[in-house]
This record gives structure tokens, C-alpha cells and sequence, in this order.
């Protein structure tokens, strides 16, 4: 691998379009807001966008030469979020999980429901020495009673935090996985000449299953995929032993739970990076999955793979990448895609 460069340049756009992605609400199911953000990023450099029944966002790019493929890379747009249950006589409202939701992230976290109302999560009491579950939370919208409450059952909200640019590391309640939108973005962008033909697929319901990307990938038939997400770290005191750590590049998975990643593209991937002195790590994910798993089992069967951000603290509200490791991916997925694509 190569060594670790340093960015010395800010790229002040792209750190604008990451806000605006990690600040639009959009948890499963409900993702038309951050769905219309990525189409007015994106309107002006896609030859084709349409939304697919899932709703999914699939723009074009590009068309098939000789010797070119079909690509569809795939970012998630959705985030994890709760959805309400029950409304209890004085208001306070009960909720489920979107996704992956830890309890001990959630006491005292700020909301936004899609309708614009903001609450606060609160904790029954509890016995000392235990550990919290989700049905011990509750949502406090300032309600009185269940008549005045702001939210009903089946309303979804989404976590509120704002971006926070600490310099080398940037912070917010979803880069899971809007800075992999905003990576495709940049891709689709950039890449101003391919022998391929490029489907940027912005998938929803991730979270709950993969869902999007799987109907995304049948529609797209695919000759080759990628997947672009955020991975776990091991660099954090007494975590998990990964060999992913913040500011060595993006990571090129080999393998997660939900997915082998394809040898043949694994080698594509890593040979492009050296190719042009762009650091890179190898990942393999004990648990979690990703749309390449998606992608892989569309139709016969599709050559896929995952370009992973790597990510500390993964669905909480605090999720951190490193501005290096982004640039560094935009870039690897422009050359990725502007070049002939060997698989062996």
C-alpha cells in the first residue's frame, strides 16, 4: 500500500454539499427530501435521471463503447430513525427502531419528524446496573396530553445534530451514508469522459434490508458494482481489532457479513489505487452488510464490490470520517470509472 499523503487544500464546496446531505432528514421510507438535495446536485451533469417505484434516484452517465460495461455504484441515502407507536394519556410517545438504533445513543438525543416537530428522548427510571432498551425510551414533543400531541402513530423522525468540521475529522448524525452520496456526487461530477455506462443509483431502505438496491439492481442489470459506504474503525481505545483506521484512505472491502466482494474486482480496485499513488486499506467487516451484497445477487448473479469511508462511532448521532479519506475516495471512484475495466 502506499503511504498515507496529507491534503493540505480544503475543498470548501465539497464540505458544503456534505452539510447539506448530513443535515437533510431522510430515515427510511421517507426519503423524498434528501432524494430532491441529490437531484439538484446532480441535474446538470447526469444525462438521464429518473426514480425507480422503491424510489430510488438512478442517474446516467455516460454510454456503452466497445469494451465498456454496464456500472451501477450505489450509495444509500436513508438514514436510521424511530417510528412512533403509541401516544400515552399525557403525551409522551413510544417508538420503534429504524435500522440499527442503539438505546444507550438515544437518552437525551434531539429528533425531527418529518411534519417539522422536534422532541427530546427521554428514560424511565431504571434499576441500577442496567443497561436501557428502547422500550424504557420515550419522546417528549412538549406535549400535555395525547389530544395536543404534534405526532401520531406511524410518524418517522430522524436524529437531529449538526455537521461539525473539526478540520482533519468531520462530524454528523448521518455520514452513514450521506458522505458516500456525497463521494458519488463528486464522482458523477467528475468524470468527464468513460468508455462505460455509469448508473449512479442513490438507494433507499438500506437500513431495513438492503431493499432499495435490490430492486435498483434488477432494473439496472448491472455487468459490474460497487458499493459506497462507511465501514467500523479499530483505531478508538479498546475497540473491535480491525486493521481500518481514520486519515489512511479509503477502504476496499474484501469481505463483511453480508457479502464476499469479488476477487476480480477486489484486484481492480487496488491496482487502480496503486496505479495512481492513492492510499488505500483492505476491509474485512465481521458484522454488517452493504448494497454490494444487493448488487451481487441481481439476476445471475453480478461481479460486485464495496468502496468503503472508513467511520468511527457508526449510528450515532455523532459519526465521524476524516476529510482525507473522502477526497481521497472521490478520487479513487473517478479513476475507477473513467478507465477500461479489467476483470480478469
Amino acid at each position: 500500500m502506499t503511504k498515507t499523503q496529507s491534503t493540505t487544500t480544503r475543498d470548501e464546496a465539497l464540505l458544503t454539499l456534505i452539510q447539506k446531505l448530513v443535515e437533510t432528514p431522510g430515515p427510511s421510507g421517507q426519503e423524498n427530501l434528501i432524494r430532491a438535495a441529490v437531484i439538484e446536485e446532480i441535474k446538470d451533469y447526469a444525462e438521464e435521471i429518473r426514480t425507480d417505484a422503491l424510489g430510488n434516484l438512478i442517474a446516467r452517465v455516460g454510454t456503452k463503447q466497445p469494451g465498456g460495461l454496464r456500472v451501477m455504484v450505489s450509495a444509500h441515502i436513508d438514514e436510521i430513525g424511530l417510528m412512533v407507536t403509541h401516544v400515552d394519556a399525557n403525551g409522551f410517545a413510544r417508538f420503534i427502531a429504524i435500522g440499527g438504533v442503539s438505546p444507550l445513543t438515544c437518552i437525551g438525543g434531539r429528533v425531527l419528524f418529518m411534519n417539522g416537530t422536534r422532541g427530546v428522548i427521554g428514560c424511565e427510571r431504571l434499576e441500577p446496573n442496567t443497561v436501557p432498551t428502547l422500550d424504557k425510551l420515550f419522546i417528549d414533543t412538549g406535549a400535555l396530553s395525547r389530544e395536543d400531541c404534534p405526532v401520531s402513530v406511524g410518524d418517522v423522525c430522524g436524529f437531529e445534530r449538526p455537521f461539525l468540521d473539526m478540520g482533519a475529522h468531520l462530524v454528523a448524525k448521518s455520514m452513514d451514508d450521506r458522505v458516500s452520496a456525497a463521494v458519488a456526487i463528486q464522482a458523477l461530477r467528475a468524470v468527464k469522459k468513460t468508455p462505460h455506462e455509469v448508473f449512479f443509483v442513490f438507494s433507499t431502505q438500506e437500513e431495513v434490508g438492503l431493499r432499495g438496491a435490490t430492486t435498483a439492481a434488477y432494473g439496472v442489470n448491472p455487468d459490474v458494482g460497487l458499493a459506497v459506504d462507511v465501514t467500523r474503525t479499530g483505531d478508538t481505545p479498546r475497540t473491535v481489532k480491525m486493521e481500518v483506521a481514520l486519515d489512511k484512505g479509503p477502504a476496499i472491502k474484501v469481505r463483511d457479513s453480508s457479502f464476499i466482494a469479488d476477487p476480480r474486482v477486489v484486484d481492480w480496485m487496488v491496482a487502480t489505487a496503486k496505479s495512481a499513488g492513492l492510499p488505500y486499506q483492505l476491509e474485512v467487516l465481521e458484522a454488517g452488510g452493504t448494497d454490494g451484497r444487493a448488487i451481487q445477487l441481481a439476476h445471475a448473479g453480478v461481479p460486485a464490490g464495496c468502496l468503503s469511508i472508513p467511520c468511527r462511532y457508526i449510528h450515532s448521532p455523532s459519526e465521524m470520517v476524516s476529510y482525507s479519506d473522502v477526497k481521497y475516495a472521490i478520487e479513487l471512484l473517478t479513476r475507477l470509472l473513467s478507465a477500461e475495466i479489467k476483470l480478469g
